[in-house]
């Protein structure tokens, strides 16, 4: 039997503070230094022997110090996205200049999605998985010719050809721990998000996410609607090989779509944490029952990432959110009550959205008050419901797939007859400033400081970073009102 192909997974270079490592939640500099976990690449990276995971990012690694590494490699995978795949794909090109022998495969759901336009436009690729890409890789990486691979894109004598979609992975609980690679490869206490303690360790429970929220990449595209989960026994006994791996880690964080989309589960996963004495949080849909709350936070919950998106309902309905503005008020003070942190997330320039919606989410995230918040605007990406819409109903302001600009800032995509781009853009600084700069916040903020250095440390870190940010936003929107001037009198000549 050959031997196993010499691979290197990699998350490529890019420009500083690209936030790549979760493949799907933001690709773009956040307002303060944001690093998640490689966890898609770890996991194929735990099932090919004598493999090495590279998290570029993170590791403040260049594109100088990263290539010359293909000469040692057989295999290299590369994970990429919408916003990151033209650099990508440069990338990709400078790893064959240096050993044109390394065959290069792309995941992610950019090329799953597009995966002719991806081999066309990457010409250094030789293959580009379709779906999940676990198994894919393991099977390349044993030599299995590329024909007899399912669920890929492949170069056949100039030709691109689509292999036989593969079953969804249905047995979580046969896919190793990310853990073991994460010890292996990765420096933890590089990875930063601002609402979580550091340093922490994040990982995945499951896949798939039963809402059909519009604007959501990955359930639209990788993982699907239903929510494929490790048992609890799995998942506990990765934790405690984890808390010995990283005695360090303030925090563990489960990156499940929704981890509460079970909830029979997430109790007892909870029961299971709080016997190993873990302080942890996860993303959650905004209507979990009083009751759950409480089993979560008695056994060691300490934050919910929640998608709020919006204060109004029609603009809820719209993005099918599943949840109603009252039922997440509702749940906001369970929350409180609770002593549980909130970080909540919005976004702004979703379909039905005018000046008047954008002021009722800004007085809605004031009301709800989380402990912190971070503001998006729509990104339409390829494969997702909100993409197509757009695409039919004219909304897309971008004419070349930009979701960022040239220092990863994210751009505003979508404009509307009554909304345009540049109102949607500088609302995003708009709902920050009037949410932080509140007397009320700021003591808070200030209170968590001067209780804890570490807090002040890292709060004053963030600040400073915080501010760059905006002023940064400044440029961007700056750049977006000169090319809207130039493209309105081109139009008028």
């Amino acid at each position: 039997m050959p031997e196993v192909m010499k691979t290197l997974f990699l998350n490529p270079p890019s420009y500083e503070g690209f936030d790549g490592g979760a493949g799907a939640r933001y690709q773009a500099r956040r307002e303060i230094k944001s690093f998640w976990y490689p966890t898609w690449l770890a996991q194929p990276a735990a099932m090919v022997p004598g493999s090495r995971l590279i998290d570029a990012p993170p590791d403040g690694l260049t594109v100088d110090q990263v290539a010359p590494l293909a000469k040692d490699y057989e295999l290299a995978v590369l994970h990429t996205s919408t916003p990151s795949f033209p650099n990508d794909a440069k990338f990709a090109a400078h790893l064959k200049e240096v050993n044109p022998k390394i065959m290069i495969g792309m995941v992610g759901a950019h090329v799953g999605v597009l995966p002719l336009q991806s081999m066309n436009a990457a010409t250094a690729v030789d293959w580009v998985s379709l779906g999940e890409f676990d198994y894919i890789c393991a099977e390349v990486a044993a030599r299995k010719p590329l024909k007899d691979v399912g669920g890929i894109a492949y170069r056949d004598n100039g030709r691109v050809t689509l292999t036989p979609p593969r079953p969804t992975i249905e047995n979580m609980d046969d896919l190793p721990y990310v853990v073991d690679v994460y010890k292996r490869d990765l420096t933890i206490e590089n990875y930063f998000i601002g609402y979580l303690q550091h340093p922490y360790v994040s990982l995945y429970t499951g896949r798939g996410c039963r809402s059909k929220c519009t604007f959501c990449l990955w359930p639209q595209t990788l993982g699907g609607h239903r929510y494929r989960v490790r048992s609890p026994e799995n998942v506990a006994a990765e934790m405690a090989l984890a808390k010995k791996y990283f005695p360090q880690v303030r925090e563990f964080f489960f990156d499940d779509d929704t981890f509460t989309d079970d909830l029979p589960r997430a109790e007892e996963i909870a029961r299971r944490l709080g016997k190993l004495g873990l302080n942890w949080s996860c993303n959650a849909k905004a209507n979990v029952p009083r009751k759950t709350l409480e089993i979560m936070k008695d056994n060691g919950l300490r934050l919910l990432l929640v998608g709020y998106e919006s204060g109004n309902d029609q603009i809820l309905i719209n993005i099918k959110k599943g949840v109603r503005i009252d039922i997440a008020r509702e749940f906001s003070r369970n929350a409180r009550d609770l002593g549980i942190k909130i970080h909540g997330t919005f976004i702004l320039g979703l379909p039905g959205e005018t000046t008047e919606t954008i002021q009722q989410t800004i007085k809605f995230a004031c009301d709800i008050d989380p402990e912190t918040i971070q503001v998006s605007l729509a990104a339409p990406y390829p494969g997702t419901e909100l993409y197509r819409q757009a695409q039919e109903q004219g909304w897309l302001q971008i004419q070349s797939g930009e979701l960022v600009d040239a220092h990863g800032i994210q751009t505003a995509a979508m404009n509307y007859p009554k909304l345009n781009s540049t109102v949607i853009f500088n609302s995003v600084e708009e709902l920050y400033r009037k949410f932080y700069f509140r007397p009320r916040k700021m003591f808070s903020l200030f209170g968590g400081m001067l209780r804890d250095p570490e807090v002040m440390k890292r709060r004053l870190r963030e600040g400073v970073e915080f501010f760059k940010f905006l002023h940064e936003r400044k440029e961007t929107a700056r750049e977006m009102a000169q090319s809207s001037a130039a493209a309105a009198s081109s139009a008028g000549d």
